[in-house]
Order: structure tokens, then sequence, then C-alpha cells
């Protein structure tokens, strides 16, 4: 019998959202012209809604007590269905079985069934690795890399493993593990991260960890576990569905055996059917997400907007969300006297205009951004990898690199000019030294700079008592500077995905519940852990989205205060419906236990609290904070 159950159980799953709507539609029109009386067929119309929307609910309900005698509000419903029928109420029976279909799909529209992020995750693993054996190189699995394997990686090649530098320089983009958006210089002795990708010179390193144990495996499996966690929404109605089938089938049973009237029973069966209850809390969820969308955001998870009214902390990751997540030249001093900053600026473009490197991008957008002189062609173009470049611009030696590289070249820098530098490299900038045949002449400093939106809308929440968290893979000093900019309290430098989500579990264990906002490959674990996960869906990377419960599609961070004003106003509203739907039910019942209302006249005093649960929903359609 439980295979039979199982096998219809299955069958039932295979309809899809589509048909859903059609049947429903047939449904309704059917009941249109069962009431109207304008039915073309011999026979009663209605019985296409019995059939169509009824028999469904039937069979969930038998299922439900056959297989785990599970009591939802499907059971009360097929009592009530099948009663009227016996008595000749047919109507009744195809209205209660319409209502709580449509309940049914609008609760399925809200809950998202399956995601993609964790297979686009895998994707970034590492597939091959080039091993060096007895001086010969060979290109075998990633899964195959040992522990003190030789390896080498080549420019634009996935770190297969991690380790450490044994020779070679390069600057590799740790993206995928920190979410910084300028790549980090490596040298020998320096530690390198499984999925992280090499952008310009070749390095040998050997493997410290490997498979399993590498950096972006854990990353995947932090994401996996944090989604396991994650509980899924559950119709109130459901929830309630013992309590309300005993009272229902009591309250009939006392009725009948009372007055003899098995119509008033029935009667009883129909109104008590939570037909407004179940579309309390979808409808307005449904409305809910209609505004969020208007707003720019993509509301994917059904309770999503539940759980984030009641978040008290947002965790905000830095780069490309509460920043612009693209480096930018913010300064720019000359140290010669014979040269302006506008020509040092021009200089350093001009070297750095055949340069693959982020940071000689940065430059020369910016450049084209603030000056509309052509860029000065160079000559010898160089590029040196963890250093800079060098080239010849109108006949001059240019040098255009980090510290050590002028250091190599035997240019000194001035103790003014590191006191000078330093200030801005605590902050998180990048300073870019230039150098004009072999003399210090000026320096240039790039910042990812902050949206502009940031600051009020950081204010703006705490208006609405939710307290902001930074968190960011940058150094605790430009961390706090960062922080101070933005009237940030908490701060949380140096983070690494595992220790993002060890600051969510820490909130957890003192029942707070937390908001995490990120855009990178490396806030997805945390974005699943979190109890509510938003993801910058502009500038965020595909797998930042998918782990998230609802995606900032336009990056417009200071709609943020509005979400979360909308999520407190939409349970308002469920809580005045489900209040307004038990009130009429119970007064309903009284009315059928008097003798006052029949099947029909109770299935349509239920059908019109329905349709006021519905308008009161819509009215969060266009709902705006003051």
């Amino acid at each position: 019998m439980k295979k039979l159950m199982k096998k219809l159980e299955a069958l039932l799953e295979k309809g899809g959202t589509k048909k859903d709507i059609i049947l429903l539609l047939i449904s309704g029109i059917s009941l249109i012209l069962s009431l109207t009386g304008l039915n073309p067929f011999p026979f009663d119309i209605v019985w296409v809604s019995v059939i169509l929307c009824g028999v469904p609910i039937i069979l969930e309900a038998i299922i439900g007590l056959v297989t785990s005698f599970d009591i939802k509000a499907d059971v009360l419903v097929s009592i009530a269905l099948i009663a009227s029928i016996c008595i000749g109420e047919d109507f009744a029976a195809g209205e209660v079985a319409f209502i709580m279909q449509l309940g049914g799909l609008l609760e399925d529209l809200t809950v998202a069934k399956a995601r993609a992020g964790i297979e686009k995750l895998v994707h970034l693993s590492p597939r091959t690795a080039r091993v060096i054996t007895e001086g010969k190189e060979k290109i075998i699995s990633a899964e195959e890399v040992a522990v003190d394997d030789l390896l080498r990686v080549l420019p634009g090649e996935t770190v297969p493993a991690d380790g450490v530098i044994i020779s070679g320089q390069t600057s590799v983009n740790q993206a995928v593990m920190t979410g910084e958006s300028l790549p980090v210089d490596k040298a020998v002795g320096d530690e390198v991260f499984s999925g992280t990708v090499n952008q310009f010179g070749a390095f040998d390193m050997k493997a410290a960890k490997a498979g399993e144990d590498s950096s972006i495996q854990r990353m995947i499996r932090l994401v996996q576990s944090a989604d396991a966690g994650k509980a899924e929404i559950v119709g109130i109605a459901d929830r309630w569905a013992t309590w309300i089938v005993v009272i229902a089938l009591s309250a009939a049973a006392l009725t009948w055996l009372i007055s003899g009237e098995i119509i008033r029973a029935v009667t009883i069966l129909v109104v008590f059917c939570p037909c407004a209850l179940v579309l309390a809390t979808p409808t307005a969820v449904m409305a809910a997400i209609g505004n969020a969308t208007k707003h720019g955001f993509l509301v994917k998870e059904g309770d999503a907007l539940e759980r984030l009214s009641t978040v008290s902390k947002i965790m905000f990751d830095k780069t490309g969300t509460l920043t612009n997540g693209e480096p930018k030249v913010i300064k720019v001093s000359s140290l010669a006297k014979q040269l302006s900053d506008k020509e040092i600026f021009a200089l350093c473009a001009a070297a750095e205009q055949l340069s693959e490197h982020p940071l000689g991008k940065a430059v020369v957008s910016s450049y084209k951004k603030t000056d509309n002189t052509p860029i000065l062609p160079c000559d010898n173009f160089q590029m040196i990898p963890g250093r800079g470049v060098r080239a010849e611009v109108q006949g001059k030696a240019v040098l255009a690199g980090n510290r050590e590289m002028l250091t190599e070249a035997n240019i000194s820098l001035p103790d003014f000019v590191l006191e000078e530098t330093e200030d801005y490299l605590s902050k998180g900038c990048t300073v870019i030294y230039v150098s004009l045949d072999r003399s210090l002449s000026g320096y240039i400093v790039l910042s990812d700079t902050l949206r502009t939106e940031s600051i009020n809308m950081i204010d703006s929440l705490k208006k609405l008592n939710v307290q902001p968290v930074l968190l960011t893979g940058d150094n605790e000093r430009a961390a706090s500077y960062i922080a101070e900019q933005l009237h940030i309290e908490e701060v949380h430098a140096n983070c690494l995905p595992e220790d993002k989500m060890k600051q969510i579990e820490f909130y957890s264990t003192r029942n707070e519940k937390v908001c995490m906002i990120g855009d990178g490959v490396n806030d997805a674990p945390a974005l699943k852990k979190a109890n509510v996960g938003i993801a910058m869906g502009g500038v965020g990377s595909d797998i930042a989205v998918e782990a998230a419960d609802i995606a900032l599609v336009n990056d417009d961070v200071k709609e943020l205060p509005h979400l979360i004003a909308l999520s407190k106003r939409m349970m308002k509203t469920i809580k005045l419906n489900m209040t307004f739907s038990m009130t009429l039910n119970f007064i309903a019942i009284i009315l059928a236990i008097t003798g006052t209302l029949n099947p029909i006249a109770g299935a349509l005093v239920h059908n019109s609290g329905s349709v006021l649960v519905i308008i009161n929903s819509a009215l969060l359609l266009n709902w705006q904070k003051k």
C-alpha cells in the first residue's frame, strides 16, 4: 500500500507551475459559468473544478495519512469536499477546492525549488596541475596532487593546491578567497591558495594542502553545510492543521447530534476550511516580492522576507558592496620641481598603457576620464611580475611600480615620501612610484572608492534598529579606516570565507538573526549560512547570486533600508490577515451551527474573506517607507 502511495505522490509532484495555472483558469471559468447559469454543457460544469482541483487535494491528504500519518489542512478540506458532494452541494465543493489550490499555487511560487550555486562553485575547482618530477614537467589531474609535490603554475592558470612559492614572482587574483578586487603580488616564500588565478609570471610551488584539504574544496563544503541548515517555508495552515481538523470535526459532529441536520454539519466543515488562512501568508509574500522587485531586489526564496524582518545584524562585505569594487586614482603627487602632477600622471599612464595588470589598467582608465589629452606613445615596454613596468616615453626611461622595484633599481626613497605614502597604505590604498631617468619623480595612489550612497544607507539601517557589521579581507588599519567613514562600530578584518561563517555562527549562539550582504565567490558560504543572504547582482559573481536568498540587481544599496522596512510591514500584514481569517471563520461557524448559513452561503462567506485577505495583501505592492 505504501509503495502505491509513493507512486501516486511522485505522480502528483510531476505537475509544473504552468500546468497548475492552466487548470486553475479552467476551474475558475467553470465556477463562474455555474454560478451565473450560463452552463452550455449537459452536466453541471462545477464538476470540472471538483475534479481538477479537488481530486489532487484528496489524493495528497490520503498519501499524507497513509505514509506518515501527516494531518494537514488537506485532510479537513477533503472531508468537506466529500461531505458537500454527498449532500448535493457541488458548487460549495468546487469553490473550496479552487480556493485551496489557488493558495497552494501562490505558496509554491514563493518558494525557490532548486539552485545551481554549488555546481558553479565546483566548476572553479582546478582541473589539472603541472607536476615536476626529476626535472620533467607532467600534466596530471588536480585530484592526484599530493602534499610536498613540486608544481609549476603558468600565467593565466588556476593554482591547483595550497602551497608556498619556491621560485618566481607574480601577481595572483585572490578574489575567489578574499573578495578583494586588487591582485596580490607574490614572491618566494609567499603562500598561494587553490582556486586563485595566477595572472602574470610563472612560478614553482611546493604543495602543502591538496585534494579535499585545499581551500577551494573547503569552501565548497562550507556552502553545502550552510545550505543544509536553512529551513524551508511551512504553511501556517498546515502547522495548525491538527487542531483545525479536530475542532472542525468535533463541532460538526456535535451539531449533527444535537440538531439532527447533516446540512449544518457540512456547512461547518465548509466554513471551517482554512482558505483565507492558506492565502494569508503567500498573498502578502507575493505582493511584497512585487514591491521589492520595483526597488531592484530579486527575491529568490519564499520565506526570505519573513526571515529578514527578524534580523538584528547586517554583515557587509566591503569590496563591491560598500565600495565600487574597482581601483581608481585618488592622488597624484609630483616630487620633481620641473614636472607637474598632471605630467607625472601622463608619464605613468603612458608607461602602463600596454600593461595587463589591473592596477595598470586602472591608471590608464582614470587618466582617460580626467584628461582629454591622448596618452603618450611608449617604446621598449617591459612588464616585471610582482614589481611594475618599465618603458621609454619621449626618449626618457620611465619606471612605474612598487617600492621593491625602485629598491632593486637602486633608486632611493626619501623618508618624507615614505611617511606620506605610509598614510595611504594604512588606509588600504596602493601606491605606484614613478621614476624618470633613474630619479624618483612622483607617486600615484589608487584606492577602491566608497559608494556615494553607503553612508546614508548605514545611518538609515541604524534607525530601523539593525546594526551594521563590516567583514573584510583587508588588514585591520584599512578596515578600521573604512568603518570610521561609514559610521560602523563593529569591524572584523583579515577575513577568509570560514572566518565570515564563524562570525555568523557566533551570533547564532547568542540567538541573534543575521543578514549577510556580499558580492564575491568568497562570500557564498556566508550568504548560505546567514539567516538571509543578499548578493550584489550587478558586480557580484554568479555563485554569490545563486547562494543568496535575495539579489540586488542594480547594486543600488540605498534601497536596502526600504527592503528591511518592507519585510517588517509584510509580517504585520500577514498577522492581520491571519487574525481576520480566523475571526471570520469562527463567526461563520456560529452562524452555521444556528442554521443561518447553508453550505453555498457558507462557501460564499468564507470566499469573501479570502478576497478581503487578497486585497489587504495587494496594498503591499505599492507600499513605500515614509
